[in-house]
């Protein structure tokens, strides 16, 4: 039988679910998958912590968006989550906890964090035994999404993974996969016969203006700007969901419908973004990403503090997006842009340099590696978010509060994570390995027994106890 895959996202937004559509997918083209299913965690929770969950925190954007970015900064280092917090995660989401073993998981995929979260407590507790893989869906890490254990954790670039290990993260358990989208954005497109469906153009410039999903009221003020501009071009507005925003629009283009085309929620944005020259919306982690994979040039409007803002200044860093800081200078910077069409070319080749359409098939093949889980300790999760706090590497933390990296010496496969004291201990107390040149120590169940009898670091011997699941005797190096 093959294996068993549960996806795991949640509807704060659009973005995570789409990632795990996408995955989902993926998966089931894997040969050695037997059943993918996805599932938003938010579905089985009860209707007031949805609404805090999502509504609450698009109310917040909209009124007091310092407070989101207040949130979110606090939220940017690891292991550093408000107990009470926790509590109501947990309390709220008995039922997720349910239909997971329900499913009998082999694999747990989580685009978001609190399914991440979740999952890797019912691993820590042993209520659940399967692979968990984590994939990011902004371009920057974020405290929330770290876990004390985990198998795979995927994000979008470099610089991310390069953090990631600092703070003490096993560079073998992160991957630079990209976001996961529809991976039709990157393959060639019949651009005549799109442009003819949508009554576009051949010679004019295309610019494509999204409200996202649900229609932010925002696209009114850009189509305003836009009606005046004088350089010649022709546009699609996409509304989304939100049917008053389409009739609002719908009005004032009355007496401009051969230059502008008015959509509400549409299947066929990957066709409109293959043709599109300009991109015009918000920087959120899949709309980006699915610019990027499309060679899609963007100018930026209203992110949300935090992530949409991080999202932005990568764009921006790499050339590919250009931002709006005043909502009165929307026409401006699309005009300026369209008298540059040499600009617009090199944006677009760094949108394609960024670019990952087929992420989600990366992930799928990573995630069916044969990869042991990656154990935390908690002293060590303590010196990781100093780290975090301090801005430092986890190498330059006080001697005893280092992190270290046990590996397995038989697959070279990082294990666990544990501080330089624990580190110590465990080479005073256990048998060196022979004729080696690296610092190994082998460790068995007899051994951890009588560290046990000595009452050793309590949160060492969990840690090697739980290596110890999977096999009677390991050697290990330390890194």
């Amino acid at each position: 039988m093959g294996s068993r895959i549960m996806i795991l996202g949640a509807g704060v937004g659009s973005g995570h679910n789409m990632a795990a559509q996408v995955l989902e997918n993926a998966f089931r083209h894997q040969p050695s998958v037997e059943i993918a299913e996805r599932a938003d965690v938010l579905d089985s929770t009860n209707k007031l912590y949805r609404k805090l969950y999502d509504d609450a925190y698009f109310k917040l954007v909209a009124d007091v968006p310092s407070l989101i970015e207040w949130g979110y900064d606090a939220n940017d280092v690891p292991f550093d989550l408000a107990r009470t917090v926790r509590f109501w995660d947990r309390m709220n989401t008995t039922s997720t906890v349910k239909q997971i073993k329900a499913f009998r998981p082999d694999v747990v995929v989580c685009t978001h964090f609190l399914p991440a979260r979740l999952v890797a407590l019912m691993l820590t507790r042993g209520t659940l035994e399967a692979k968990l893989a984590i994939v990011t869906t902004d371009y920057d890490f974020q405290g929330l999404w770290l876990t004390s254990q985990f198998t795979e954790f995927f994000v979008a670039r470099e610089e991310t993974k390069a953090h990631m290990a600092a703070i003490g993260v096993p560079a073998d358990r992160l991957t630079v996969s990209g976001i996961p989208v529809r991976p039709v954005l990157g393959e060639p497109v019949d651009g005549h016969a799109i442009r003819r469906k949508f009554g576009l153009t051949e010679d004019q410039p295309t610019v494509l203006i999204s409200a996202g999903a649900s229609g932010g009221s925002y696209t009114k003020v850009i189509v305003q700007q836009a009606l005046a501009l004088q350089t010649p071009f022709q546009a699609v507005i996409v509304c989304g969901r939100n049917a008053e925003l389409k009739a609002d629009i719908d009005a004032m283009v009355a007496g401009a419908t051969d230059r502008f085309k008015v959509l509400g929620y549409t299947t066929e944005m990957a066709d409109l973004m293959r043709v599109a020259t300009l991109f015009v919306g918000k920087p959120g982690g899949l709309s980006s990403s699915e610019c990027m994979a499309a060679g899609l040039p963007m100018v930026l409007i209203n992110p949300i503090p935090g992530q949409e803002e991080r999202n932005s200044d990568f764009l921006l860093e790499e050339g590919a997006a250009v931002r709006c800081n005043y909502t009165t200078t929307v026409g401006y910077k699309i005009e300026a842009l369209l008298r540059e069409p040499e600009r617009i070319e090199r944006m677009a080749a760094a949108a394609r340099r960024l670019g990952f359409p087929d992420a989600g098939d990366r992930i799928a093949r990573a995630v069916m590696r044969d990869v042991p889980p990656l154990w935390i300790s908690t002293t060590a999760q303590r010196s990781m978010l100093a780290a975090a706090e301090q801005g430092i590497a986890a190498t330059e933390l006080p001697a005893g509060s280092r992190v270290r990296t046990l590996i397995d010496s038989d697959t070279g496969f990082s294990l666990a994570v544990i501080t330089e004291t624990q580190a110590d201990l465990l080479r005073e107390r256990t048998t060196p390995a022979p004729l080696s040149r690296r610092p190994l120590v082998m460790i068995s169940s007899l051994q951890l027994s009588e560290l046990r009898r000595r009452r050793a670091d309590a949160d060492l011997l969990l840690t090697m106890r739980r290596l110890l699941q999977s096999s009677p005797e390991l050697t290990l190096g330390l890194a």
